[in-house]
């Protein structure tokens, strides 16, 4: 279960397409069902698809639902909106065994658990601070049993920062602290970046447009901190000026929890919101 409201995204971006076609617009209005927004990610080979070289929008604008925020507001900002992001998985290969006899051992269990704890220090020690970001671990997978020396493990994760050229310094650092852990553990590494996603900033024009046209309805329009969430939408806005907004669903679980429930009275929202903003860009 993903539990990211894209179900809501499909949802909204249908009605407000069903209403479009029924009172159109002056200009003509090109929707986008993006594929893999979470990975391997849409955005890149929809640019460079032929409908998207024939149709190129002079605008383009999202949305994402927020649990946070109450229904029948809205939210964003002008500028970096979201940070850029990339994947990380890596794998560590040594020397299984009896664990009576780690000696005669290369243990990956302790490999990788050297390496989470180096990795951390890539942020605090080797960054600069005035630059955000943040390096996690999310998932470690080692071993069979419990008196056998792991042979081989691999940690998931994820790498966001909020500059561009400190994504490749970050990934740089660990590739050091692998070479490192090779020797150390007379092991072999392997590291895979997944997805990479580019940040999403937001044409400040646009999010004034955006502001103007939820004026004289019951939309409330509140601003918007940065983010380290990613969204692969971001590869569009950088091709193409545009935006993108959260919609609140006033939810008590927040995005990727397994009991998230947005307010289906956001949808009816979200579809004003997207409407409002093709007749006014």
């Amino acid at each position: 279960m993903h539990a990211c409201g894209h179900d809501f995204h499909m949802t909204i971006a249908l009605g407000a397409l069903t209403d479009i076609v029924i009172k159109r617009p002056k200009d003509h209005a090109l929707f986008l069902f993006q594929p893999a927004e979470e990975g391997p990610g849409g955005a890149e080979p929809m640019l460079q698809s032929e409908p998207m070289k024939t149709y190129s929008p002079d605008a383009i604008f999202a949305l994402h639902i927020d649990p946070k925020l109450p229904v029948g507001t809205v939210s964003s900002k002008p500028g970096l909106l979201f940070a850029n992001t990339s994947e990380l998985f890596i794998d560590f290969r040594g020397k299984g065994g009896h664990a009576a006899y780690p000696h005669e051992t290369k243990d990956m269990i302790m490999a990788a658990s050297t390496f989470n704890i180096q990795l951390q220090q890539i942020v605090s020690r080797m960054r600069d601070p005035l630059k955000p970001a943040v390096v996690t671990l999310g998932k470690m997978q080692a071993g069979t049993v419990q008196n056998i020396i792991a042979e081989h493990a691999r940690v998931e994760g994820t790498i966001r920062t909020i500059h561009p050229d400190s994504m490749q310094l970050i990934k740089d650092g660990i590739e050091r602290i692998l070479s490192g852990i090779e020797t150390r553990f007379d092991c072999e590494t392997s590291v895979d970046y997944g997805a990479n996603y580019y940040m999403v900033h937001n044409d400040e024009g646009l999010v004034g447009q955006f502001k103007k046209s939820l004026e004289g309805t019951s939309i409330h329009y509140v601003d918007a901190p940065e983010a380290m969430t990613g969204e692969d939408f971001g590869y569009f806005l950088k091709e193409i000026p545009g935006f993108m907004f959260w919609l609140g669903v006033d939810s008590p679980y927040g995005l990727h929890h397994s009991k998230l429930n947005p307010n289906e009275d956001a949808i009816s929202v979200g579809i004003e919101a997207v409407t409002g903003t093709i007749r006014s860009v």
